[in-house]
């Protein structure tokens, strides 16, 4: 198959592209290299089924357009904007590259007839309230403008199923962690705290600590993604990933660092926009997709940590 990923050279996106190469396809990667980074793809570029990176913006309709004459076959949109405080402090920025942008991708997906695979998150979700975790039809609740744009993005999605018939799928993976996350203000909760311990700095979490989260390792994040693409029975559907396990920042960064007195709390610096609880329900990805998490927090957490210790990228 043809396939786009936008987004492509961006944590996520990055393992993406890997995971479609191996299945033999051929990938273009669409990245304005405002999250993403070159260098995440460089081990990708020999393969003969790379096409390129294209640098440039979703909101870019003419470049699309050019874009878009490659005969997609299925479409990973990936691209947004996403940082919950940068939403906050600059919510336009963020309505303009997850709403207007994914609005774009979708007109060139319905004139050219590809399927679109669409990443949201679970901070639209409210909270967990069961032991049994988040499923698809939980409370949301769109706490900050990344949600509420995500949330919009979905709606436009979902409609062009049903207006048009336009098969899309929605993702919903849980907090993804793994190599090639940035390791700064930006990056994920795993990867800081990886990063910090290695240089003998404290570990800094934001509030009580109390506030769970269910961490996806990035490849079984990767392989979920890409086969909800491969599979019709996904069609017009919304689906869930995650490990299926939570665990609380406090015992996340003792798992990581193994000692009490490099762990500090400081105020959160945007507590009104955080989920409580985050496990996920997995289930419906089970069913249609045969998907299931493949590694443990503690597996991914040591390779995550060995990819930290011999990179550069930070």
């Amino acid at each position: 198959m043809n396939i786009l990923v936008t987004g492509g050279a961006g944590f996520i996106g990055r393992w993406v592209v890997e995971r479609i190469l191996k299945d033999g396809h051929k990938v273009w990667v669409l990245d304005d290299l405002s999250n993403g980074r070159e260098e995440n793809l460089d081990e990708l570029l020999s393969d003969k089924n790379f096409k390129g990176l294209i640098k440039g913006d979703i909101k870019d309709n003419k470049l699309l357009k050019d874009l878009f004459v490659n005969k997609f076959d299925i479409c990973y949109h990936l691209a947004a904007s996403i940082n919950v405080q940068d939403s906050i402090d600059t919510p336009r920025t963020t309505f303009n590259n997850d709403v207007i942008g994914t609005f774009n991708i979708l007109e060139q997906c319905r004139k050219e007839k590809v399927k679109i695979v669409f990443m949201s998150t679970c901070m639209v979700y409210e909270r967990a309230w069961s032991e049994t975790g988040i499923s698809e039809s939980n409370r949301i609740k769109p706490a900050s403008p990344y949600a509420g744009a995500k949330l919009a993005a979905e709606n436009m999605v979902l409609s062009y199923y049903y207006a048009y018939d336009l098969p899309v799928t929605i993702v919903r993976p849980f907090n993804t962690y793994g190599p090639y996350q940035k390791t700064g203000g930006e990056g994920g909760v795993v990867a800081i705290f990886i990063k910090n311990k290695l240089e003998n700095k404290n570990l800094k979490i934001y509030g009580d600590g109390t506030q769970t989260r269910d961490l996806l390792y990035v490849e079984d994040c990767a392989k979920f993604v890409v086969d909800a693409g491969y599979s019709d029975k996904a069609n017009g559907e919304v689906i869930n990933a995650g490990l299926g396990k939570d665990i609380s920042i406090n015992s996340l960064a003792k798992l990581i660092v193994e000692d009490d007195s490099r762990i500090t709390h400081v105020e959160h610096i945007h507590p009104q926009s955080e989920v409580p609880m985050l496990l996920c329900d997995s289930t419906k990805a089970y069913e249609l997709l045969k998907w299931e998490a493949k590694y443990s927090l503690e597996e991914g957490i040591k390779m995550t940590e060995q990819w930290i210790k011999t990179t550069n990228l930070i």
